[in-house]
């Protein structure tokens, strides 16, 4: 890997921009993960990353950024129990065993009313659904979750709680029992699980800001965020990486998964609100970069037809997170962009003051266009040909199949 000083380059070209978080980076917690990829004569990618104050003991909220991993080791998970009929389309019902769980018997948003795993993958990567990521916690395990990624190499990566909802260590330990069927035929049935061994934390300095808001009353001293989910920016790149390129990363670090699942997550990931039947999105509630931060910030403008980014943000607790592929099929521009940031001024933790829109926003927006300007002007000897990521999203469903299983 590559040090910081491309990235910086780029950047300093834009004083208007960028010279306040170049003068201040320590403040605002940045960090960039920038990956060129260059075809060889049989298309084969080649990747060359460069970044900025990448850290993995520097500690960041990741917020939604997770749900990209749950969806795949939750896939991962249907394939090893390898049950015939059982697979992310199978209706599904969760019930609640412990405090603080809840029941689903039926799906509203669902095109038949069921609830499946399909589902709630397509509405994480639509629009980063909560409770939708929650389920798929619970399907998985807390201790299942945390090992399937440590064993492939991951190992920056403490998933721990349920997001949205506050639950203390002991109820996130615990998750729902799960009964997948079809018709009357019960096909695979997951009791109440527990995790009998706290998921230790790699990281040492997590006590954040000056003083938070709990339980809305003032606490003068930092927020402590011991207790809360990481991932640190290379495990989040190379966890797309391995979801988009499977074939350039080495064998331990993939996740098992079918051709179908890889082409139901890029569909998804790379979909806009708009494009969605079900769930239907109402485009002035949900704009195209409701989920695409870099490159478009928060603006309502249209993505053009020629760009697609595969990716999954975060935004909580001040911190803005994209971990994208960005890929423009008509000038053959495609590369990884992982970025960070707090926008905190007053560092005081959950007190809903945080500087989102100022300046967290245009940052993400920023970087990602003149990353991409970049990209646009880079010499490349031979053009990638990215007809493996052009989709066709008028068939919209996530209660079907949309490619045959490699199993069937």
């Amino acid at each position: 890997m590559k040090s910081k000083k491309l990235i910086q380059k780029v950047l300093k070209e834009h004083p208007e921009k960028f010279q306040e978080i170049l003068d201040n980076p320590d403040k605002y917690r940045v960090q960039i993960l920038y990956t060129q990829i260059d075809r060889d004569a049989q298309n084969q990618p080649h990747f060359t990353s460069y970044n900025y104050r990448l850290n993995e003991k520097e500690y960041f909220y990741p917020a939604s950024t997770i749900k990209l991993p749950a969806a795949l080791v939750a896939l991962e998970k249907l394939n090893e129990l390898n049950i015939a009929g059982l697979n992310k389309y199978t209706p599904l019902q969760i019930d609640s065993a412990y405090a603080g769980q809840s029941d689903v018997k039926v799906d509203s948003s669902s095109q038949n009313q069921l609830p499946t795993i399909a589902h709630y993958i397509k509405k994480v990567l639509l629009v980063s659904d909560n409770d939708a990521f929650n389920r798929l916690y619970e399907f998985i395990g807390q201790q299942q979750l945390n090992q399937a990624l440590h064993q492939k190499g991951y190992e920056d990566v403490r998933l721990v709680h349920r997001l949205s909802i506050f639950l203390s260590p002991d109820e996130n330990a615990h998750t729902n029992p799960f009964t997948f069927y079809e018709g009357d035929n019960i096909l695979y049935r997951q009791p109440l699980n527990r995790n009998p061994a706290p998921v230790p934390t790699r990281l040492s300095n997590v006590m954040l800001g000056k003083g938070h808001y709990k339980d809305d009353k003032f606490v003068n001293e930092p927020m402590d965020f011991s207790g809360k989910n990481y991932i640190s920016v290379e495990n989040l790149q190379g966890i797309l990486k391995a979801t988009l390129f499977p074939e350039s990363v080495p064998e331990k670090q993939r996740f098992n998964l079918t051709p179908d699942d890889y082409a139901f997550l890029y569909k998804y990931m790379s979909m806009l609100p708009r494009e969605s039947d079900y769930p239907a999105y109402d485009p002035q509630e949900y704009p195209d970069s409701y989920v695409k931060f870099l490159m478009f910030g928060n603006g309502k403008e249209p993505i053009p037809d020629n760009i697609r980014i595969f990716n999954k943000i975060g935004d909580a607790y001040g911190f803005i997170i994209d971990n994208a592929y960005i890929v423009d099929f008509e000038n053959k521009v495609e590369f990884l962009l992982t970025a960070v940031i707090l926008v905190n001024e007053d560092e005081i933790f959950n007190d809903d003051n945080s500087e989102y829109e100022e300046v967290g926003f245009p940052f993400m927006k920023d970087l990602g266009q003149v990353m991409y300007q970049h990209e646009l002007k880079r010499k490349k000897k031979h053009l990638p040909n990215l007809e493996k990521f052009r989709i066709d999203y008028s068939k919209d469903s996530s209660s079907r199949k949309t490619v045959l299983d490699a199993n069937d």
